[in-house]
């Protein structure tokens, strides 16, 4: 019998950064983009309008620990959280510890995505 070694096939622990240039919070996975979640600033908030995830990385909970790294840095900085982003509202209708700094879509945020997306 031969003793071949095993090939590692273990994933490096993801690593969430802040890509301010970009606005964004990036998820990687063994070096490589895994995701993001794109926002605009506007005055003391900041509204969260798209999250994705690459297809090779779904169905791994990366997008979930992409939103808590994102929401987290973004309560450290003392703004307030608007979730336009249907999976950003989504995690914080389910995860309650970011309640108190979130703040309802209005249309005013939704005219602020739609005037920066041009």
């Amino acid at each position: 019998m031969t003793h071949e070694p095993i090939p590692d096939t273990a994933e490096s622990e993801p690593h969430v950064a802040h890509s301010p240039h970009r606005h964004r919070y990036e998820i990687n996975v063994d070096d490589e983009l895994a995701g993001f979640a794109e926002y605009l600033d506007n005055g003391g908030q900041r509204i969260f309008y798209h999250t994705e995830i690459g297809e090779s990385f779904a169905g791994r909970g990366l997008a979930s620990r992409l939103i808590h790294a994102a929401l987290s840095d973004t309560r450290a900085l003392d703004k307030r959280v608007i979730p336009v982003c249907p999976f950003v509202a989504g995690y914080v209708k389910k995860h309650h510890d970011f309640d108190d700094g979130i703040d309802p879509v209005t249309p005013a945020a939704m005219a602020a995505v739609s005037a920066a997306d041009k």
